[in-house]
């Protein structure tokens, strides 16, 4: 028995699928198959339930119309993903801000419930406390982006970086200060960025 029939057929990277893709269209379903979910979690997350239907279906198209300027030698399409879902949740600063003020009104985290433990191990309960939702909303824009990238999406630092086209040396500044500005203002170690930081930095 061949190693392929006692393990099945091995999954063809996110590269393999986007280049199929450009020859068969409908291939691209797949990329969407694979990361919609987690893209849905984070946008959701950053702008509630409401706007994050259309950035994501926009992040989607997006990415189907972008497709052909992939760079193939990247075999994960995550940072790319989250780095079109980032620059569109850009657009929507007032419903991020909105999104936040709600959390630290309420402390209810729109998401939650609705995804698997796996995923929500990536997220520290503190990000449900309503003082954190507040410091969120007072970060830089760029801040924000980096740190909840780390945080929410489960990126690394190199993704991160790829996600938001700059050097990873910027991402770790940008974390940092966010960490730092979170500190200030909640007296304590910033809870959300606070799990597993040494296997994600990368």
């Amino acid at each position: 028995m061949s190693e392929t029939s006692r393990n099945g057929p091995e999954e063809a990277d996110d590269a393999s699928v986007i280049e199929r893709s450009r020859r068969d269209p409908e291939a691209f379903a797949e990329i969407f198959r694979r990361h919609a979910p987690d893209i849905k979690r984070y946008v959701v997350r950053r702008l509630g339930p409401d706007a994050a239907e259309d950035v994501v279906a926009e992040t989607f198209l997006a990415a189907f119309r972008q497709r052909d300027r992939y760079d193939l030698r990247r075999a994960h399409a995550r940072p790319w993903l989250y780095g079109i879902a980032t620059n569109l949740v850009g657009r929507h600063v007032r419903d991020e801000v909105r999104q936040l003020r709600v959390l630290q009104r309420t402390g209810a985290d729109p998401v939650t419930e609705s995804f698997t433990e796996r995923s929500d191990e990536r997220v520290s309960a503190g990000a449900l406390r309503r003082s954190l939702a507040a410091s969120l909303a007072a970060l830089p824009t760029g801040h924000r982006d980096a740190l909840l990238l780390v945080a929410w999406g489960g990126l690394t630092y190199a993704e991160t970086a790829q996600a938001l086209d700059v050097r990873v040396g910027t991402v770790r500044s940008r974390v940092n200060r966010a960490r730092k500005g979170l500190r200030k203002s909640l007296g304590e170690v910033a809870p959300a960025v606070s799990k597993s930081e040494e296997s994600i930095r990368g």
